[in-house]
């Protein structure tokens, strides 16, 4: 199966030839005619230049035994067709002996098998964001200078523009009716530096003058963000905007334990680039079955005897030195580990190495009914059966952070306001077999893309009408916009 062959600007490739090493050693390794029954070839062009993968991985699909995975179980070889050459001959020798041995290959392995939400790279994500002044303090630049294009594509005035006019049509149709309320409130989720909101605030004082009504008066800018350093940059960026501005560290994921005051109140609530950066599992179709997607994190042998240089220590001790950086940050860590680190530079430089070097086993685990599955809490698995039932094979994110936040802001919103998302969509089941779609890594966090589908879905089933449509202020954009109205 190959879910995507090529992308612009890059020439066709030919899959005969770059699978041919991959099947040549598959033949060679195999007993009997059994063994290549059992296997399966998937192929991916993986447009994340960082990411969790090796050229190619081999992901066993257990068979439920509580041993786990053995030599006789069902094997996916998975390729990345951006990485293909000879040597993918002998990496599919190699998998195949280890599977065949059950051993690690020399990996450091850091965590036990898990579904991939709970997995350790999420750790690092959050130790991102809790320390990203450190992280841009050693890279020299911003996180936005790490996305594609160096910015965020929802930073866009004309869009804001449209945003604000449509407003105040809400508005002044709510003032004729005398229903306005007195407090008129818009609250963003990831506000990332505060340009957004200080474009967004620009605006709306230019916008209203012109208009007349004096709603800025009645205007409350909620800056919501996980980071506190980010937060602290918006307030800065928005300082003349102060007495109409106010701001919370927010888990984005529960939204409605810092918000629940803003129950139906908020009258647009703005997001943009937070949902691909929350944990997801993922779900895979094989053999019309449902299967949960586990993973663990590990180092390469090389890797972990490099970076286990670097800082003094057996690549056998690496494991609890890394774990010591996710539970303390490298401040502490320097402090706690002076023997391995001179100083907080020194504990930060292990962690991008530590970053930039891990990578993600993946194995395929059968579910035992998808209503056994919880995607967040209070929402049953058995939501995804629409969209794992559309026939043949399907892998795609269950979208558990996605889910839970988009859950718990819909009652903020108020019956005419709207949610306006700005993010990395998938629209249609399709596009999950056509395409990678993460885990990709950007420069010290996590990103996927969002099971849109889902979503409409869960938004449907809650009374709420869910659109998706490319992002209008920029051609080439992989943003997509989705927006969100209570259902007429």
């Amino acid at each position: 199966m190959a879910r995507l062959l090529g992308e612009a600007g890059h020439e066709p490739i030919d899959l005969t030839a770059a699978l041919d090493p991959v099947l040549r050693a598959a033949i060679a390794d195999a007993r009997s005619p059994g063994d290549l029954a059992r296997l399966r070839v998937v192929c991916d062009w993986i447009q994340y230049r960082r990411n969790f993968r090796e050229p190619l991985q081999l992901r066993p699909v257990v068979s439920g035994r509580p041993d786990g995975a053995t030599a006789t179980d069902p094997v996916e070889l998975a390729v990345d067709l951006r990485r293909t050459g000879p040597q993918l001959g002998t990496a599919t020798e190699s998998a195949l002996r280890e599977h065949r041995r059950g051993d690690d290959g020399g990996r450091l392995v850091l965590e036990e098998w898990a579904p991939t939400s709970q997995s350790l790279i999420w750790s690092f994500n959050t130790l991102y964001w809790q320390h990203l002044q450190l992280w841009e303090q050693a890279t020299g630049r911003g996180y936005e200078s790490a996305l594609p294009g160096g910015r965020s594509d929802a930073r866009n005035v004309a869009s804001i523009r449209e945003i604000i006019r449509e407003l105040f049509a809400v508005w002044d149709a709510l003032a004729e009716g005398r229903a306005l309320p007195e407090e008129l409130y818009i609250l963003e989720l990831g506000v990332g530096n505060g340009s957004h909101a200080r474009t967004w605030l620009d605006t709306f004082v230019e916008l209203d003058r012109a208009h007349g009504r004096d709603y800025y008066r009645r205007l409350h800018y909620l800056m919501c963000d996980y980071s506190p350093h980010v937060l602290e940059l918006a307030r800065t960026t928005v300082a003349e905007h102060a007495a109409h501005v106010s701001s919370f560290v927010l888990d984005a994921m529960h939204p409605m334990t810092t918000l629940g005051f803003l129950r139906f109140k908020a009258f647009l609530v703005y997001i943009s680039n937070v949902y691909d950066n929350l944990p997801t599992d993922e779900i895979a179709s094989i053999g019309q079955r449902e299967h949960l997607v586990q993973t663990r994190a590990y180092l390469s042998a090389d890797a972990a005897a490099q970076i286990a240089g670097s800082v003094g220590v057996e690549p056998s001790g690496l494991g609890r030195l890394v774990a010591r950086l996710l539970k303390l940050g490298p401040v502490l860590l320097a402090e706690a580990a002076p023997d391995h680190f001179a100083d907080v530079e020194a504990a930060v430089a292990f962690w991008r190495a530590c970053w930039q070097a891990v990578r993600l086993q993946e194995r395929y685990v059968p579910l035992h009914g998808l209503d056994t599955y919880d995607i967040a809490p209070g929402i049953s698995g058995e939501l995804l059966r629409p969209l794992v039932a559309t026939g043949g094979g399907v892998r795609m994110h269950a979208a558990n952070g996605a889910v839970a936040s988009f859950a718990e802001t819909l009652p903020l919103l108020h019956p005419y306001g709207w949610l306006r998302c700005h993010d990395l969509f998938v629209t249609g089941v399709q596009d999950y077999r056509t395409g990678f779609r993460g885990p990709g890594k950007y420069d010290g966090s996590v990103v996927n893309w969002v099971n849109g589908p889902l979503l409409a879905h869960i938004g449907t089933r809650k009374g709420f009408d869910v659109t998706f449509a490319p992002f209008a202020h920029r051609t080439g954009s992989n943003i997509v916009t989705m927006t969100v109205h209570v259902r007429d």
